[in-house]
């Protein structure tokens, strides 16, 4: 069982193309990432509103499309586009998933997904940071 951890994408980025894993510059994107690298797993990708799945080293252009404001049938497509992609790499039904991601980066990708983790489910933003900051910080003492 391979563990992938999957991180959504945020609005605030560099506005120069970047790898993924340098374009998003909010502060919960930065801990997500720093806790995603703390976890032993096979796999790190990026929810993008845009591109769907993205590896981190991935050289993208900056956008400007959020799930927030999308109609639902519009999220359902783009969650369909990111299970066919994830399904060339990883095995769903199999492989156990982290998420670190809001509910509409999440909602309709869970019931394609057997095994998974949500450890960020239901704080809000500064709880989420406070979180993180605790569980990077207990990573250090393994």
């Amino acid at each position: 069982m391979k563990r992938i951890i999957l991180i959504s994408c945020v609005s605030k980025k560099r506005q120069v193309r970047s790898k993924a894993k340098d374009l998003y510059i909010s502060t919960l994107f930065r801990k997500n990432l720093a806790y995603a690298l703390k976890l032993k797993s096979e796999y790190i990708f990026i929810l993008s509103a845009k591109y769907g799945l993205v590896e981190l080293e991935k050289v993208i252009e900056p956008y400007d499309v959020t799930l927030n404001t999308m109609p639902a049938s519009e999220i359902r497509k783009w969650a369909n586009r990111v299970i066919a992609q994830l399904s060339e790499k990883v095995d769903l039904q199999n492989d156990k998933f982290i998420f670190l991601a809001g509910d509409k980066y999440r909602k309709y990708l869970l019931p394609h997904i057997n095994h998974y983790e949500i450890p960020l489910k239901g704080l809000r933003i500064g709880e989420q940071l406070q979180r993180l900051t605790q569980l990077i910080e207990a990573s250090h003492e393994h």
